[in-house]
């Protein structure tokens, strides 16, 4: 695909993880992902409290719960139900990930992230780059 035409596939689907953010009940920050292999979406995720658990993600301080999944993790979780594999699939991030994300992404395949926003820290994002995943960022 010519870079013209994968950056249109590339806002779009960021655009996408943009919406499936809003689904978050988190106060303090929504992100959302999507997980593209062979021109299909294979997975989603947003960030959000475990199954089961009630929805709100910070405490009456406003602090995260420990126990809230990132946007990225839980995509590639919903990747383990399914007949679906990560390997040599795009993530698509509203804010690149963070150091523990970043193991994950690594370990299930994923060979490319396009993220929006950039995380506090950029240690996941300089472990990607040396772990050989490519990485673009696009302001939307």
């Amino acid at each position: 695909m010519n870079n013209e035409k994968q950056k249109k596939y590339d806002i779009a689907y960021l655009k996408m993880a943009i919406e499936w953010s809003k689904l978050s009940h988190c106060m303090r920050k929504q992100v959302g992902a999507i997980i593209v292999k062979n021109k299909m979406i294979i997975s989603d995720g947003y960030n959000g409290t475990p199954s089961g658990f009630d929805n709100s993600c910070e405490d009456k301080n406003g602090n995260t719960h420990w126990y809230v999944l990132h946007a990225e993790a839980n995509a590639i979780l919903k990747t383990a139900s399914s007949n679906h594999n990560c390997s040599g699939a795009t993530l698509y991030l509203t804010m690149s990930p963070c150091k523990e994300c970043s193991k994950l992404i690594h370990q299930a395949g994923i060979k490319r992230l396009v993220y929006i926003n950039k995380y506090k820290d950029m240690a996941g994002i300089n472990f990607l780059k040396e772990a050989g995943v490519k990485i673009e960022q696009i302001e939307i």
